[in-house]
């Protein structure tokens, strides 16, 4: 063995520390460049991508409250009342057959179902076509 093959157990020589700035360090593990390399980086939400999507809809929008009247059939009319019996928004009330909306007695429209026989007649009702029709065939009035 010769001096010159001696080797030291653990070697002198500094390790370099990296992506802390300055001229020695590199990128930090953060690639080059780009938002993803920047000091203080702002990545967007992704919910705040998300609503950005949606169109905007400008201006006011008014949405109504739907019709606000109460539908009834034909043949519950006819179940419940007796031939030649007034049926307006309050009877049909007072029967239970519609509510109130929003604290009023709704206007009542009608609606057909299956044909009618007992002659009814209407106060103060909306009607359908095909509802108007049978209500006059069965020899009912409307008022």
């Amino acid at each position: 063995m010769q001096l010159n093959d001696l080797k030291r157990a653990a070697s002198r020589k500094k390790h370099r520390r990296v992506g802390r700035g300055g001229k020695k360090g590199t990128y930090s593990g953060k690639g080059i460049k780009g938002q993803n390399a920047r000091a203080g980086r702002k990545k967007q939400p992704m919910i705040r991508e998300l609503i950005k999507r949606y169109p905007k809809l400008r201006g006011y929008k008014f949405k109504s409250f739907g019709t606000g009247h109460a539908t009834v059939r034909l043949e519950v009319l006819e179940k419940k009342f007796k031939p030649e019996e007034i049926i307006s928004p309050q009877s049909l009330f007072e029967k239970k057959i519609i509510r109130r909306i929003k604290g009023k007695i709704p206007k009542v429209k009608i609606l057909s179902g299956k044909e009618i026989k007992t002659p009814l007649i209407f106060q103060d009702c909306l009607f359908s076509k095909k509802a108007r029709q049978e209500v006059e065939k069965a020899g009912g009035k409307i008022q």
